[in-house]
């Protein structure tokens, strides 16, 4: 079986992180040579790039990874045009059984090229919306138009969370017999085993004392870091040992540390800037509690890796957040842009150690069953092996 993986950029994060980890299982799988595309890793997010060499640098076989520089975020006609011509004639040169698709632009303009070069498997995997209230009408209704039209050529959708699958029908895109929700998968083991490391605390000015509510994600627009500190100002008259720790960087730290500022928060805030994806469970285990106020992202795996630690979660209710986030379970729901009741629910769990146990136990159990990689890429790799029987029997 040969399988392509296309991707916009190798920039940390979940989508990436996902993709690495199910082609690093997916070549332990005999008989299964997979290539991967992406474009230039570009922005602040850091990069994985490194990574995905490493994964390719030890092979039997003519596996390879390729860059293709025109392969954009933005939307740029000309370079669309280059990558889409780019694309496909990779694949005709590489012949692959399988295409397996990822993000906005490479989902698009990988599934067309894998069209036009005549794949026989056409999948693409939803880690997140491209379209939806978080941005204007015209938008929306150019990324639905242009999903509804690759979607012609797609075989099946992977979901990162069922709320993906409801939000792609109700828009009029596939129908329900082509979506899987396959949860992402990561090593558990660091999270499983993550401790309070007295050393790291220290190191980043954290006193034994103080409650830590951590968050992990870019520092990006709709992440929601801005209103995280909007509930932290609301609970910190009431528990002065409280402290917010960023885990993660983007293009809107200036403006979030001036809102610090304006808000008289200096001094509350730790910033760790990037961290490597095999360092975050260090730093989940200093946490008390994870908020995630995101505004936007199919499901955050930020909110299983801090179950997977025993930490409750605090999430808005976006997208898929609620599959992992369950009310009064593993944590708190909380209507998006709420930053009130956000505030009581940190307040609540910052009073009541018993209560943040009994979430983090659930959570922990919750996310041994349904996060291991090994899971991940096995349930890829059943749906694989039966689209592809499927397009044997029609075209015998």
């Amino acid at each position: 079986m040969r399988v392509t993986h296309i991707i916009t950029r190798l920039v940390i994060g979940g989508a990436q992180e996902n993709t690495l980890a199910t082609i690093r299982g997916l070549r332990e799988k005999s008989g299964v040579e997979i290539n991967l595309i992406s474009g230039p890793t570009i922005g602040p997010e850091g990069s994985l790039e490194a990574e995905a060499r490493k994964i390719f640098s030890v092979t039997h076989h003519a596996s390879r990874i390729t860059i293709i520089p025109e392969l954009v975020r933005p939307v740029h006609p000309l370079k669309d045009f280059i990558a889409l011509r780019k694309l496909e004639k990779i694949l005709r040169e590489q012949k692959p059984d399988l295409v397996h698709t990822h993000s906005g632009k490479a989902g698009i303009l990988g599934r067309l090229a894998a069209s036009r070069a005549g794949v026989p498997v056409i999948i693409h995997h939803i880690h997140g919306p491209s379209f939806g209230n978080f941005q204007g009408a015209l938008a929306n209704k150019i990324f639905t138009a242009a999903e509804r039209h690759a979607a012609r050529v797609t075989d099946h959708f992977f979901c990162s969370a069922a709320a993906m699958t409801k939000l792609y029908l109700a828009a009029g895109i596939g129908k329900p017999s082509m979506f899987t929700r396959i949860f992402s998968g990561f090593d558990l083991e660091p999270f499983l085993t993550a401790t309070n490391d007295l050393a790291l605390r220290k190191k980043l000015g954290l006193e034994e004392n103080h409650f830590v509510i951590g968050k992990i994600g870019r520092i990006f627009k709709l992440k929601g870091h801005a209103d995280l500190l909007t509930a932290f100002a609301k609970i910190l008259p009431q528990i002065p040992h409280a402290r917010l720790l960023f885990i993660g960087d983007g293009s809107l730290r200036s403006e979030i540390e001036n809102q610090i500022r304006a808000l008289g928060l200096d001094g509350k805030v730790i910033f760790t800037g990037l961290v490597p994806p095999g360092e975050v469970a260090r730093y989940v285990g200093l946490m008390d509690c994870l908020a995630h106020l995101s505004y936007r992202e199919a499901l955050s795996r930020a909110l299983p890796q801090a179950l997977a630690a025993g930490k409750p979660v605090i999430a808005y209710d976006f997208d898929g957040a609620d599959e992992v986030c369950l009310e009064n379970k593993t944590g708190f729901i909380i209507r998006t842009g709420d930053t009130g009741t956000a505030a009581q629910r940190i307040l609540q769990l910052a009073n009541h150690a018993e209560l943040r146990n009994q979430f983090g136990r659930l959570g922990q159990q919750f996310v041994r069953e349904n996060f291991s990689i090994k899971k991940m890429v096995d349930d890829q790799y059943a749906v694989y092996q039966r689209l592809l029987e499927d397009y044997r029997h029609r075209t015998k």
